[in-house]
């Protein structure tokens, strides 16, 4: 990026931070997640740093907080409250370490560091006030230095003590937050309103504090902890694990996961763990707080102009970033549709590097306005392929382009068509090289025939060498075939030809799906399989049959199959190509393995599963093999009608909308002592 660039970004991000700033922290109306404002923040400060002479006085990274609302009356803190220093990686947390040390390299012992690690809580920061031991002040953070009197509002939260313990004068710092639960409850009752609901439980605490009268916050049910001590009368606790016990001790509510950590890789091991169980607590979570333990230490540490240099917030993987789109390619698939996708500056998510995002088809790029060159929201939970969900039409410079859509196939140069009432654009050449290769690659999958050895790279190879144009024949391929292509050798073509020849006695299920029939994914070829396929139906050709013989309302009959997959089913069992590919296939001896008979006496017999995040103790797969021999379902989605949801590792919005309708959920040890 150019200077004069990065000083208009510079002023752009700028601008557009203060203004989420204030909703967020002013007006408790969040525009954005958080993640997507921790994001600009991020580049913005990368940008700071690279060009320190466009870095203004007047950045929002200069602030800590917002404006207090003038409806409240105003408070002048007597200790300035701060915003702490982000990290997102390990190394981030190893490189704060070497500048405590490198501060700390002329004290005694300062080689023996030791730290406080806190769960970082999603609420409303608040800072409590008592003269021998009364409470007599409750108020927000405000700017850092003028904040709000709430004191009225704090009172009705049932965890702060009104009287200490101990008759002490003491200044503490906390949260309040609001239960998920509840907050789901408030939620449905603002939409019955016709009120917006609230983002997150952080932002209804906030709108919940900032109600004058204190019957509405006392209604809302908020709870608190607190965990730090800006004064007290008397002797300070030497460390932060001290201060934590002590602060219990004195009759507050503190959050009991904290830890003392002698190692950062301690410390890891600590975010690991909460990384997978953050969305399975009664609160919000967005990260740990790290803090040097000595409260000497922490002294002599001091504070840079806006955060403390002796903590550190260690922050979750967010769901959701900014970036810039560099490019839109297309990417045609096996039914010939063609995607757009955006190529983007890379960026972590989720804890991954995404530089690719889908955009879909061209409605989805019309409906987000999506341009080359515009600053976008990505978004990925778990597995789910990245999405670009909103575009930041402020930061827009004017040299963004618009993206069209291409009038012919960019892989075979053939037409594309458009049918009435399809939101994706197809390839109109049945014999594109794309397609044939998407096929294939569809075709031995882990879902599908689950050939080990056949990937996409390898694929490819075959079909550009001519060995292979369809999935039938691979069946024909012999070692000699495989052994003079280019990075083969002979142990290796051997392995491929074993596993295609392994993968002949196959669950019908899977057979169904590795053919590639538009809109029939797994759990629809488990229908179908169940319907057309017995026991002891074992050959292809019976299996053709069967489905021959079923007319379109005969598919429609089947429960879980609608009207669009009933026609594209029939219409696939009736294509001259299609039917030539299973004779085919049927005479490479490809035969069924017989289903499984389901438990008659199963605890989960009838029970519909949905599956979210992934599982330590087995895989999906297994999971859903399991759930089907038991005689349950598998679904895709979460209803009011789903029984169960299974929440493994860094489950995605299947928990959320699990939660907001009141289904069950489960854990991974709940699931497999159901399944036992």
């Amino acid at each position: 990026m150019k200077k004069e660039e990065a000083k208009k970004r510079i002023a752009k991000l700028s601008k557009q931070i203060d203004e989420l700033r204030r909703k967020y922290h002013v007006l408790d109306r969040p525009d954005v997640d958080d993640a997507v404002y921790d994001s600009l923040s991020r580049e913005l400060k990368e940008l700071e740093e690279k060009y320190p002479e466009f870095a203004s006085s007047a950045s929002p990274l200069q602030r800590v907080g917002g404006e207090p609302l003038k409806k409240f009356k105003k408070v002048a803190l007597k200790n300035r409250q701060w915003s702490l220093q982000d990290a997102f990686n390990f190394k981030e947390i190893e490189a704060w370490e070497e500048r405590v040390k490198k501060i700390l390299a002329k004290e005694k012992n300062a080689d023996k560091l030791d730290y406080s690690c806190e769960i970082k809580i999603d609420g409303l920061k608040i800072i409590l006030t008592y003269k021998n031991g009364e409470f007599v002040q409750a108020a927000t953070r405000g700017d850092g230095k003028v904040g709000e009197n709430v004191t009225e509002q704090i009172k009705t939260i049932q965890s702060i003590p009104l009287n200490l313990l101990r008759n002490t004068n003491i200044t503490v710092v906390g949260e309040a937050w609001l239960d998920k639960n509840l907050l789901n409850k408030i939620n449905k009752e603002r939409v019955k309103q016709n009120l917006p609901e609230f983002a997150n439980s952080r932002n209804a605490a906030a709108g919940s504090i900032r109600q004058l009268d204190p019957k509405i916050t006392a209604k809302r049910k908020l709870d608190s902890f607190i965990y730090d001590i800006d004064e007290i009368s008397g002797k300070f606790p030497a460390t932060q694990i001290e201060e934590l016990k002590l602060l219990q001790k004195l009759g507050f509510k503190i959050n009991k996961n904290y830890y003392h950590c002698k190692k950062l890789n301690e410390v890891e091991k600590i975010y690991k763990n909460w990384s997978s169980k953050k969305d399975k607590q009664e609160y919000g979570i967005d990260g740990l707080v790290i803090k040097v333990n000595s409260k000497k230490l922490q002294d002599i540490l001091g504070y840079t102009g806006k955060a403390p240099r002796w903590a550190i917030a260690y922050k979750f993987a967010p769901e959701k970033v900014t970036t810039t789109v560099e490019n839109i390619a297309i990417q045609v698939g096996r039914t010939g549709a063609l995607t757009p996708v955006a190529h983007l500056r890379p960026v972590q998510v989720a804890g991954t590097t995404v530089s690719r995002a889908t955009l879909h088809n061209e409605d989805e790029i019309a409906r987000l306005d999506v341009r080359i060159g515009d600053t976008v929201v990505v978004q990925k939970a778990g597995d789910i392929i990245p999405d670009v969900v909103e575009v930041l039409v402020k930061l827009r410079t004017g040299r963004e382009k618009k993206f069209i859509m291409p009038k012919k196939c960019p892989i075979c140069q053939s037409e594309v068509a458009r049918s009435s009432g399809e939101v994706a654009t197809y390839c109109t050449n049945r014999k594109c090289f794309a397609q044939e290769v998407e096929n294939i690659i569809h075709f031995v999958s882990k879902k599908g025939m689950n050939i080990e050895g056949l990937g996409d790279k390898i694929v490819e190879q075959l079909i550009g060498e001519g060995l292979v144009k369809d999935a039938a024949d691979l069946y024909e391929l012999k070692v000699g075939d495989l052994q003079p292509l280019e990075r083969f050798e002979q142990k290796k073509a051997e392995n491929i030809v074993k596993a295609i020849e392994a993968s002949k006695n196959v669950d019908p299920a899977k057979f169904i799906y590795a053919l590639g029939i538009r809109y029939v994914g797994e759990e629809t070829a488990v229908l179908l399989s169940q319907k057309s396929i017995k026991s002891k139906v074992h050959r292809v050709s019976d299996f053709i049959k069967i489905i021959k013989r079923m007319s379109i309302e005969d598919l429609r009959g089947i429960e879980g199959i609608g009207d669009k997959v009933a026609e594209s089913i029939y219409k696939w069992f009736r294509d001259e190509n299609n039917l030539d590919l299973l004779k085919r296939l049927e005479k490479s001896e490809i035969q069924f393995i017989g289903n499984k008979l389901q438990a008659t006496n199963s605890r989960i017999k009838g029970k519909s599963f949905v599956l979210t995040g992934s599982l330590s103790g087995l895989t999906r797969d297994e999971a859903k093999d399991k759930i089907r021999e038991l005689g349950g379902d598998i679904s895709s989605s979460v209803s009011s009608k789903t029984d169960y949801v299974v929440v493994g590792d860094e489950p995605g919005g299947k928990f959320l909308k699990a939660q907001k309708l009141g289904v069950k959920i489960i854990n991974e040890e709940e699931f497999l002592e159901i399944i036992k």
